[in-house]
């Protein structure tokens, strides 16, 4: 499955600090950011529904997240 997120991750160090936490909460998914769209995109790709567990995660770590 291929989840589009809108974000407010808008620079390398914002990644640098959500990766550890994705990493360690999905680890057989793959994720990016789109820093250059205007929504900021995060792209998740994983084998379960994960949408809530992606939107709780940022959230809790300060970050904007939203399904698209």
């Amino acid at each position: 499955m291929i989840f589009v997120f809108k974000t407010n991750v808008d620079s390398i160090s914002k990644v640098k600090k959500v990766t550890p936490k994705l990493n360690r909460l999905f680890p057989n998914s793959k994720w990016n950011f789109d820093l250059e769209d205007c929504d900021n995109i995060l792209r998740f790709e994983c084998k379960d529904d994960n949408i809530e567990k992606v939107i709780f995660l940022m959230k809790v770590i300060g970050f904007e997240c939203e399904a698209l």
